[in-house]
């Protein structure tokens, strides 16, 4: 698989962070790395936006998600607000995380720490074609736990 080139710019006062980076040859998400000026504490059930100290212009017809990252997730109970995040193409600001701590202890977000991974997928565009019905499946329109589950 190729890679694509994505222009990416450190915000003054950032040079000293890593960019997004794979953690391992495997990893499908890129880190991402608080930014922050001072130690900052997300307390039980709260919320804090973290900025990341960059902004990159992703391309057209794609899309950057940011998600949480599983060892947060499994240490701390530290997750995505709205995960996963969604930045759009023609987004030029700063790549912010918006992280809460659902664990019960009070968790300290430091200088450089790994707070989210991030991935760059394609999105198609949607072209709605209004019809009278919508072809038949096997589930219908059975909702949420209809298969007993």
């Amino acid at each position: 698989m190729s890679a694509i080139e994505i222009p990416i710019r450190r915000l003054p006062g950032h040079e000293d962070l890593p960019l997004p980076s794979y953690q391992s040859a495997g990893a499908a998400g890129l880190d991402l790395h608080a930014a922050v000026r001072e130690d900052t504490t997300i307390a039980p059930g709260r919320f804090v936006v973290v900025p990341c100290g960059f902004a990159m212009a992703v391309p057209p017809g794609h899309e950057a998600q940011v998600r949480p990252r599983s060892g947060l997730a499994a240490k701390h109970g530290v997750s995505v607000v709205n995960a996963p995040g969604t930045i759009d193409p023609d987004y030029r600001g700063e790549v912010k995380v918006i992280l809460i701590n659902h664990g019960p202890e009070p968790v300290v977000v430091t200088r450089g720490m790994r707070i989210a991974q991030m991935l760059v997928l394609p999105v198609p565009r949607v072209a709605w074609k209004e019809v009278p019905e919508l072809p038949p499946t096997p589930r219908g329109d059975g909702g949420f736990g209809h298969t007993g589950a």
